[in-house]
């Protein structure tokens, strides 16, 4: 099977090989390492979402639910059962994921904005739900991960060196998910779906069952987003992990301003946001209250009417192969040459 060499391939394997590389040069402990630790993460979850929100076109407010149920799934069995959290994780994602299930078949029927808010009100749901059990959830008050030390076996580590590159992993697993759905048979369909369902349905394309497929999946990785967030942060609770601006919205932007439906665009759109939104907090949030979200606010709507189809617009695109160049007319009939 030959691979072709693009320049957007190449670039994905560069940033990959530097962002493997920087932990070797940044302090283990340090600051940094912790920013370029979110923008990874950042950009996994927005992949996640790319699934369903990109190549499907079912633009989601709620997935914060799914990322809620990842983190709240794998905290509870280790806190309560003493199960690993890396064993959690594929827990969280089964009950995302069978969640995601459950949800779309009511909901599929729904279409554009009808969508967005039925997502969000399930991601509102759940939200309730945490804050008022408190026998179990911890309530209002959230749940802490005790610090362990290293214990690889039990995802607990002193360097955020070691979650980084978990992070990493994490990313570039995700990513691999969603190329080979967009490259194959599903993402065809997904995308058929996209520009036009009805003329999809008419051409043979079973359109719930690839919107359910993408959906679970999508649900499935962010869960295994939340696991992750939540063994780095070592704390959260109902208001943040549900979070619609925090979490559901801040991971569709990431999507929209890297590039819909693209496999970098996720990256790129983490790569400026996540920097962008850390030097506005440090250096406005000290002058006055909400003047860094509102600086934050004034650039990320610049940028989406500057390029509404994102940072991947900007990519250079393959150049057509050049048109041979036309051969010489044949004589005509009857005539001599």
């Amino acid at each position: 099977m030959r691979i072709r060499l693009t320049p957007a391939r190449v670039a994905l394997v560069v940033f990959f090989l530097a962002a493997a590389i920087l932990p070797v040069f940044a302090d283990p402990r340090g600051h940094l390492l912790r920013v370029a630790a979110m923008v990874l993460l950042f950009a996994a979850m927005a992949q996640s979402w790319n699934i369903v929100g990109g190549l499907a076109n079912q633009i989601s407010l709620g997935h914060a639910a799914f990322f809620g149920l990842g983190a709240y799934t794998s905290t509870l069995l280790f806190l309560k059962l003493g199960i690993s959290p890396w064993i959690g994780m594929l827990a969280g994602a089964v009950v995302a994921g069978g969640a995601a299930a459950l949800l779309s078949i009511p909901t599929f029927r729904l279409k554009g904005h009808y969508f967005a808010l039925a997502t969000l009100a399930f991601a509102e749901v759940m939200r309730v739900i945490a804050n008022s059990w408190a026998s179990l959830t911890g309530g209002p008050v959230g749940l802490s991960i005790p610090f362990m030390g290293t214990q690889p076996a039990y995802f607990a580590f002193r360097a955020v060196s070691s979650y980084y590159w978990i992070i990493l992993g994490l990313l570039a697993f995700v990513c691999l998910v969603f190329h080979l759905l967009a490259s194959g048979a599903i993402g065809y369909r997904l995308r058929a779906v996209r520009e036009n369902e009805n003329a999809a349905e008419v051409a043979g394309v079973d359109t719930f069952r690839v919107k359910l497929t993408a959906s679970v999946i999508s649900a499935a990785l962010t869960a295994m987003c939340g696991t992750v967030f939540a063994q780095f942060t070592f704390f959260f609770d109902p208001d943040s992990i549900f979070a619609l601006a925090g979490i559901s919205v801040r991971m569709a932007m990431i999507a929209i301003v890297g590039g819909l439906g693209t496999l970098g665009g996720p990256i790129l759109g983490a790569l400026f946001l996540i920097p962008l939104e850390e030097v506005a907090n440090a250096t406005l949030s000290s002058q006055a209250a909400g003047l860094s979200q509102f600086v934050f606010g004034v650039i990320l709507i610049a940028a989406i009417l500057i390029q509404p189809r994102g940072l991947m617009a900007w990519w250079p695109k393959k150049r057509p192969a050049a048109k041979a160049a036309p051969t010489a007319a044949m004589p005509a009939a009857g005539k001599g040459a």
